[in-house]
């Protein structure tokens, strides 16, 4: 089967999160080569025209879809999948839908909320100006478009006492790092990661992990941010630790993190792979941070982790990614 690996455009200077990318595009080209199939590799870029001649002179039978921004804007990822669904070409991952639905943090809260599913309180941008009751609490400040833990880190953890105070922050971050920032609700407390995986009888949930942070002193706060994810001689890098065992008390926690999981996969139209983030507060109230629609699956990554926790070679994840995207027809 000819199969197009689409992905980035990455700048030689590009940060390490974009760059990883490029690990993407080289493990699942592999992987397809060695299941068989003929992989061609296209560059995503803003020249629109030149991409589509390309597709359509390839007429490749799949699109292996591994773009995450175009030009390293998050925002703009759902252009990718924009243009298969126009083209008529099958696709992997997440349909066009979900994509927007869930890069747009906020959105992705809102629907949360309006399904009932716990998700930490926020204030955005446009909610706090003008504002000027008091929002004293603890908050972490995120981007509203940019994934991959871009501009999060324990300096994202804050402490206000008034609307003015997070109104400052939320305006800095937007001058010094631009885009859209919000404020969410800091849960201090476990965090879990929930990978999932389309089948014939619908997704699988994988091995369920718990992000350890040892050795981390009392007042640090406890952030996967970006050097945790991407600085390896970092010491939130080697001291945030995947882990897949659990003990017998663990057990109802994980059957309610499996249900809200599976839950999220539905209310998103989610397809393919996916994973969901959760806190577990002190009281162990389980809170969704964030619904990622086509995650990373580099061969280091978590997504990855679970799927070889569960039996799964990298090969045979790639295997049944394609498989999914092949047994529903693409929207013209």
């Amino acid at each position: 089967m000819r199969v197009a690996v689409l992905h980035n455009r990455v700048p030689e200077a590009a940060p390490l999160d974009e760059a990883d990318c490029l690990v993407q595009k080289a493990a699942v080209s592999e992987a397809l080569a060695a299941l068989g199939h003929a992989p061609s590799e296209v560059e995503f870029s803003p020249d629109l025209a030149s991409v589509i001649q390309t597709l359509e002179s390839l007429r490749p039978d799949l699109v292996f879809n591994l773009v995450e921004s175009l030009e390293g804007n998050g925002r703009l990822i759902y252009t990718a999948p924009a243009v298969l669904d126009c083209l008529g070409l099958p696709y992997t991952g997440c349909r066009t839908e979900a994509i927007v639905l869930t890069s747009n943090k906020l959105a992705a809260k809102r629907t949360l909320r309006a399904a009932g599913l716990p998700t930490p309180a926020w204030i955005g941008m446009e909610d706090v100006r003008g504002r000027r009751d008091a929002t004293q609490g603890v908050y972490i400040i995120k981007s509203v478009w940019e994934h991959a833990s871009v501009g999060l880190d324990e300096d994202s953890v804050i402490c206000v006492s008034t609307a003015q105070r997070l109104r400052a922050e939320l305006a800095r971050r937007a001058r010094t790092m631009g885009g859209a920032w919000f404020a969410e609700t800091f849960i201090d407390g476990r965090e879990f990661n929930l990978s999932l995986l389309d089948g014939p009888r619908g997704p699988r949930v994988l091995p369920p992990a718990e992000i350890l942070f040892e050795g981390y002193p009392r007042e640090k706060p406890k952030v996967v941010g970006y050097r945790a994810k991407w600085l390896e001689g970092s010491f939130e890098y080697s001291h945030t630790v995947r882990s897949f065992r659990f003990t017998a008390r663990d057990r109802p926690l994980l059957r309610e993190l499996k249900e809200l999981a599976l839950t999220c996969w539905r209310i998103f139209s989610l397809r393919g792979y996916a994973r969901v983030d959760f806190r577990v507060d002190q009281d162990g109230q389980p809170w969704v941070l964030e619904v990622n629609a086509n995650p990373c699956i580099s061969p280091d990554s978590g997504f990855v982790a679970a799927a070889t926790a569960a039996g799964l070679g990298y090969a045979r994840t790639i295997e049944k990614i394609v498989q999914a995207s092949l047994a529903e027809k693409t929207p013209c």
